[in-house]
């Protein structure tokens, strides 16, 4: 009797133990992240394929690349190509970072009542990026999308000729800490703030020294579609 009794309880308490490794690492790992760094020349990607090979590398490097990732990129159509939306791009969701949080459960949730904040938009080794309040500040984050995640009609640049050029040209950027110089909704936008401009000394708008003077530094958003 002494036995049984000694066995229910290892047992139960093998459950419990059990029960809150699962609450401390939900399954699924990683599924969303900011990358840690960018192409390094500006917001030339070498378009979506660069984008998407550069999301799969640093996830790779950091223990989640048996996913399959796609960077949150928009870009914008010409004649015969249409354009493609970010929203599009990304699975369904849900969608977690390294620390386990999730940030959306769904994409309509991601472009709604997200749980997207400076705490939460970790990059892929769950470190937090530097936001607005940080030396140096980088919270632009390349997009090139509407709020609502899909391209930016008309024939002005918002993706820096769909992430090819790192030179002239102008992208639309996010705020991933959601703060901005206003207190308005697009200074508090993860993912369409603001274009990128050229600075004071004349280096062009998708220019690393341009992103880099804004507030950012040529990083973007990397989720995971399965």
């Amino acid at each position: 009797m002494k036995t049984a009794i000694r066995i229910s309880l290892v047992a139960s308490v093998a459950l419990a133990v059990g029960s809150c490794g699962s609450m401390q690492s939900p399954p699924g790992g990683t599924s969303f992240f900011v990358t840690s760094v960018g192409s390094g020349k500006g917001a030339d990607l070498g378009g979506l394929a660069g984008a998407d090979r550069h999301c799969q590398s640093l996830a790779q490097a950091a223990g989640s690349g048996n996913r399959t990732w796609r960077a949150y990129l928009s870009t914008t159509g010409s004649s015969g190509y249409p354009g493609v939306d970010a929203r599009d791009r990304i699975g369904r969701g849900p969608w977690q970072n390294a620390k386990g949080v999730t940030v959306a459960s769904n994409v309509d949730l991601l472009h709604g009542a997200n749980n997207l904040t400076k705490e939460t938009a970790l990059n892929e080794k769950g470190e937090m990026v530097n936001g607005r309040t940080d030396k140096p500040n980088m919270h632009d984050i390349l997009t090139g999308s509407t709020r609502d995640g899909r391209a930016i009609a008309g024939s002005d640049d918002s993706t820096c000729s769909n992430w090819t050029s790192g030179g002239f040209g102008a992208a639309m950027l996010g705020h991933h800490d959601r703060q901005g110089l206003r207190d308005d909704d697009a200074s508090k936008s993860w993912n369409s703030s603001h274009l990128s401009r050229p600075t004071k000394e004349g280096a062009p708008g998708c220019s690393q020294a341009a992103l880099q003077g804004t507030g950012g530094n040529g990083l973007f958003y990397c989720f995971a579609v399965n």
